[in-house]
């Protein structure tokens, strides 16, 4: 019995210990946690820092340049190089009537200055100053001696292409993109990199490495994203040229907002070698890079330089198709859809009444003009649209947002995508008969369940996309005249609306090419309107996309051109058309 009763005070003993030493090493585990975290947090603001204070180098020493180019160059007009367009400054450099450098120290002291307005450069590119001295060896290019901005996702060598998030800072690249290297060949200067929302997949233009770019024309708004700095430097005249990218909208919504034009081309129609996306491998809505400016002719212009034997050698996945001048300049009367609403979300007045000005233009013009209304949308928007680009469940876009802080232009949009995929999934069921949009983006955003669902989510993509088309040739219509989200957003809406990317999205899903142009301004007849704006769904949604746009007048509005598959020559001929119609309404 003295053995047994020893045994068991073993036992009782053993026990004790084990409790005391899992809960010590359960204190040395949240220890560890702790100091992972303050280190983590520690090494995130140190990233931060070190990235910011390089733009601060670089900003410094550009202004050093200029400083020094003005003293040695007092008799510069640049002024009246600033007024130039890309098409005559590129006629004058050309002629030798002006000369490379005057134009680039131009730029520079431009650029430098609407930056301190609106925070829209993530770093200047010094490596600028040396090609400016060998830029004479590119003086058969298209682009000869033009200074060119480029977002900050695009890669240059020995620069970061973080997309605005901590994981891909200090990561510097090794080598040009493709498009950069032919902007180079033919005689463009990137001389700046330009800022970007976290994570690319936001229409803002905020993040926690170099914080909020505002709007050229009203520093209480957004410059609209993701090329939200290119939008914002070339719409405040510090860049007469830019490159940006867009996978739903993000050329095209800062240049809307922002009161200059923009291009998305055909998907694979420009090399995306070296463009930098959030996450690879998504298949289902295509990003295109593209081309920003004051006026399309400068679109065109940039399309037809990048669309070289050069760029079709560096990159032989690209179809070898060369810029069609012919189609560019074309005059025939065209046979074109216009698209009032695409019945996902009504258009705000001012989106509505530029459609309605330009179809008036174009019917004077001479064009035919018939009604258009996209296929499917409720259906689209959520199953194609964002369950394409979410068919992960989220997980990527969340990994690349791990290490670091969380921009408040991004947090109303991810929080959702937190939520384990059980949960969301509830929530798409009960939240069915209260609103059935919000139900349908719960369930969209869980992602696919499985390879086979993937492979029928891309088939689907590929159907709908052989629908469209057909029926575009039902409707015998040439090219599509169509609202583009507007007027500029007030701060931290974008994340909070986001089917009205509808209008946008929906060309990157179909591939086709889209441009946009500023065609009018905001009226006080049209915020009038906008308080008796309902909406579609009349949901939250609605009444928050009403909010956002609201105290906008004054703001530039702008219409959206499309086309079908690898007709973009056709596309910018009749934004083209678009420009020069509202600027003959207007003398």
């Amino acid at each position: 019995m003295e053995k047994v009763e020893q045994f068991l005070r073993g036992v009782e003993l053993d026990n004790r210990t084990a409790a005391l030493i899992t809960a010590a090493a359960c204190g040395v585990g949240a220890l560890v946690l702790m100091v992972r975290k303050v280190t983590s947090h520690r090494e995130a603001n140190d990233k931060i820092q070190r990235a910011r204070n390089r733009r601060t180098e670089s900003l410094q020493r550009a202004e050093q340049a200029v400083l020094r180019h003005k003293e040695s160059h007092p008799t510069t007009d640049s002024a009246a190089i600033l007024k130039l367009s890309l098409s005559e400054l590129t006629k004058q450099l050309r002629e030798g009537l002006l000369n490379p450098e005057d134009v680039f120290y131009s730029y520079m002291e431009k650029t430098l200055d609407v930056h301190k307005q609106l925070n829209c450069c993530t770093g200047i590119l010094l490596e600028s100053f040396d090609q400016l001295k060998t830029i004479a060896s590119n003086k058969d290019g298209l682009l000869y001696g033009v200074p060119i901005s480029i977002k900050e996702n695009i890669a240059y060598k020995n620069h970061d292409s973080s997309c605005g998030v901590l994981i891909n800072l200090d990561q510097p690249v090794h080598k040009d993109s493709v498009l950069v290297e032919v902007l180079k060949r033919q005689g463009a200067i990137p001389f700046v990199k330009t800022n970007l929302p976290q994570g690319l997949l936001n229409y803002d233009c905020s993040n926690p490495i170099y914080g909020q770019t505002v709007n050229p024309h009203n520093l209480q708004k957004t410059s609209g994203g993701s090329s939200g700095g290119e939008g914002a430097l070339i719409g405040g005249g510090g860049s007469l040229l830019g490159l940006g990218s867009d996978i739903g909208g993000s050329i095209r919504i800062p240049a809307s907002f922002c009161g200059i034009c923009g291009f998305k081309p055909t998907a694979g129609r420009l090399s995306s070698q070296g463009v930098r996306p959030i996450y690879r491998g998504q298949k289902s809505v295509l990003s295109s890079a593209g081309p920003m400016a004051k006026d399309v002719e400068s679109l065109a212009l940039c399309m037809q330089a990048l669309l070289c034997d050069h760029m079709f050698s560096l990159d032989p996945t690209v179809p070898p198709i060369p810029f069609n001048v012919q189609i560019y300049q074309s005059s025939k009367p065209l046979r074109i859809g216009y698209v009032e609403s695409d019945g996902y979300m009504q258009p705000s007045p001012s989106m509505a009444r530029g459609i309605r000005e330009v179809k008036a233009l174009l019917e004077q013009a001479g064009h035919t003009l018939v009604p258009y209304s996209p296929l499917r949308m409720d259906y689209v928007a959520t199953e194609l649209l964002v369950k394409g680009i979410l068919a992960d469940g989220t997980t990527t876009l969340l990994q690349k947002l791990e290490g670091g802080p969380l921009d408040p232009c991004l947090r109303a949009q991810v929080i959702p995508y937190y939520l384990p995929t059980w949960l969301k999934r509830t929530l798409s069921f009960l939240l069915k008969p209260l609103s059935p949009r919000g139900s349908a983006v719960f369930n969209a955003i869980s992602g696919v369940r499985s390879v086979s669902d993937l492979w029928k989510q891309h088939a689907a993509v590929e159907d709908y996309i052989q629908e469209t088309i057909a029926d575009w040739k039902r409707c015998n219509i040439d090219v599509l005249l169509c609202p583009v989200i507007g007027p500029a957003y007030n701060f931290l809406y974008c994340g909070k609306v986001t089917p009205i990317l509808s209008y946008t999205m929906l060309y990157n899903l179909l591939t086709f090419p889209a441009g946009v142009v500023h065609v009018s301004t905001v009226t006080a007849e049209d915020e009038e309107e906008l308080k008796h704006y309902k909406g579609i769904h009349q949901d939250h949604w609605d009444k928050l996309f009403k909010q956002a746009v609201s105290g906008g007048e004054g703001l530039p509005v702008a219409v959206q051109c499309v086309a079908l598959p690898w007709q973009d020559e056709l596309c910018l001929r009749f934004m083209k058309e678009v420009e020069q119609l509202v600027k003959q309404s207007r003398d």
